[in-house]
């Protein structure tokens, strides 16, 4: 089934409003970007004033891949988290701001928030 033009419109809109909040309250932290397909998730930590990734990881890294049973369930999410934050430390960013999209904080979505929060990322 295709989404409408309608559905689209207010995904977009739903976005942009949590964008604009987000950079309203990060005081120059890098963000925590998170993009849910229904077969995978990927998670990116971008600076916005220089417009780069800084750290990123999804389940379709290698690593992460082999491991999994699939892409699409909460532990994979759990195990994205940690990932992007092992690398984000590695890259010395410790403070991010969460860029949940247009996304719901449930599911998967809080399953990668909380293990990147465990991981060692303070948002």
């Amino acid at each position: 089934m295709a989404k409408s033009k309608k559905d689209v419109k207010q995904v977009e809109r739903r976005r942009s409003r949590v964008r604009y909040a987000l950079k309203k309250k990060a005081a120059g932290r890098p963000r925590l970007s998170v993009f849910r397909s229904s077969k995978n998730i990927y998670a990116q930590v971008i600076d916005d004033v220089a417009g780069r990734t800084l750290a990123a990881a999804s389940t379709l890294d290698k690593d992460l891949r082999e491991n999994l049973k699939t892409g699409a369930d909460s532990a994979a999410a759990a195990a994205v988290g940690k990932l992007v934050a092992e690398r984000a430390l590695a890259a010395g960013i410790k403070d991010v701001v969460f860029d949940r999209g247009a996304y719901m904080y449930h599911g998967r979505v809080k399953a990668l928030a909380d293990a990147a929060r465990e991981g060692g990322l303070s948002f």
